[in-house]
């Protein structure tokens, strides 16, 4: 219980620290980007768009006085189903500001729109909000990043997003989560899929010394879609407890979860998810797996998948496999010439390379697979 002892974080100064030059230039993400933000310590230091003049792309705080009407339709709209309600009621409290986006009916947004979160100072609490909107036909993907300003100081993200997938639109967003060894974060996701639309989330864990993350989708329509992506490789003592929920409440509908987790050292990781399907959901196609490769004798790996039908005609599965990296694989590359190190890496990244592929956007999953190795490079190095 001494993970959820908060008690020692508190606000950052008001005077902000950061130096806002160097973390400006250090928020990079993809080649080409249609929009930028980027926080540290919740407060706004840099903002850049691109976009058709019907989107509205603006820190929460200000889209709350320009368009209260889309932010309280749907700002945390339900109440948490997988046990954080303490944390996401912790959240609203103490919400400072955020990232509001809004992608009107039949518009198509090229490039990746980028949200970078910057944690700095001793003992800092940041509390971001993420809300994405898109209309009826309308297509965006977003990225977001968290990040510490130092690689030791003690740091505390309780993040959430609401991603509302309009009706046959395509809304895909991806977390990276790479603080520094000595921070804790808690992310809470939820999407709401409308008929027809097709809604992504991906999770990368890469860093946090402990680190909870819940994702629920909720599938409101004929034809919704919705794909639960998550990639962990924690190392050393570092644990992470992940909660999932797919929800169908609608019949016809489709969700897929797939989550990899590369255990190295004495590292721990708790999966527990569940399908739902509510009375008359006829029709559901839902698939979850979750998979572990434990890179040591000492990693634990605890999965507990499940499922709760109520209705008839469906189509679900589910299921969980936990097993040691090869020797055969590592003697296989031994014998061309790679290095141990070298093998025991390569063999990490293609057992996670699959769900990354799902994004489907070689741009998003080029800078997903460049977190991923600089960890596993981390990990052989031994720091």
């Amino acid at each position: 219980m001494g993970e959820l002892d908060f008690s020692s974080h508190t606000f950052p100064a008001s005077e902000l620290s950061c130096h806002v030059d160097e973390l400006t230039a250090s928020s990079q993400g993809t080649a080409q980007s249609s929009a930028k933000m980027v926080f540290c310590n919740d407060e706004i230091i840099h903002r850049r768009a691109d976009l058709p003049a019907a989107v509205i792309f603006l820190p929460l705080a200000e889209a709350l006085i320009l368009h209260p009407e889309l932010v309280e339709a749907h700002f945390m709209r339900r109440e948490s189903q997988l046990g954080s309600a303490k944390f996401s009621a912790l959240h609203a409290a103490q919400l400072r500001n955020g990232t509001f986006l809004y992608v009107p009916d039949d518009i198509a947004i090229e490039h990746p729109i980028e949200i970078h979160h910057w944690l700095h100072g001793e003992n800092t609490a940041s509390f971001p909000h993420t809300l994405v909107i898109t209309g009826k036909n309308a297509k965006v993907r977003v990225i977001e990043t968290f990040r510490s300003v130092t690689s030791d100081q003690h740091g505390l993200a309780i993040a959430v997003n609401d991603l509302i997938a309009g009706a046959n639109s395509t809304l895909s967003h991806t977390t990276i989560q790479a603080l520094n060894p000595s921070s804790k974060i808690i992310t809470i996701n939820e999407s709401t899929v409308a008929a027809g639309a097709n809604a992504t989330y991906f999770l990368l864990s890469v860093g946090a010394s402990w680190s909870r993350s819940e994702s629920l989708s909720r599938l409101e329509g004929e034809a919704a879609r919705s794909n639960m992506l998550a990639v962990s490789a924690p190392g050393g003592d570092q644990e992470y407890d992940q909660r999932t929920f797919q929800h169908h409440v609608k019949p016809g509908a489709f969700s897929d979860l797939l989550y990899k987790n590369v255990l190295h050292d004495e590292s721990r990781t708790i999966f527990s998810g569940l399908i739902f399907v509510d009375e008359g959901a006829h029709r559901t196609d839902a698939y979850q797996t979750c998979r572990n490769l434990l890179m040591s004798d000492a990693a634990e790996a605890n999965s507990m998948p499940g499922l709760e039908i109520n209705a008839d005609d469906v189509k679900c599965s589910h299921g969980s496999t936990s097993s040691q990296i090869s020797e055969d694989e590592i003697f296989y590359l031994r014998a061309r010439g790679i290095h141990p190190d070298a093998a025991r890496q390569l063999i990490a990244r293609g057992f996670c390379v699959d769900a990354v592929s799902r994004l489907e956007h070689e741009a998003t999953e080029a800078m997903v697979l460049g977190f991923l190795d600089g960890k596993f490079s981390l990990l052989a190095t031994g720091r």
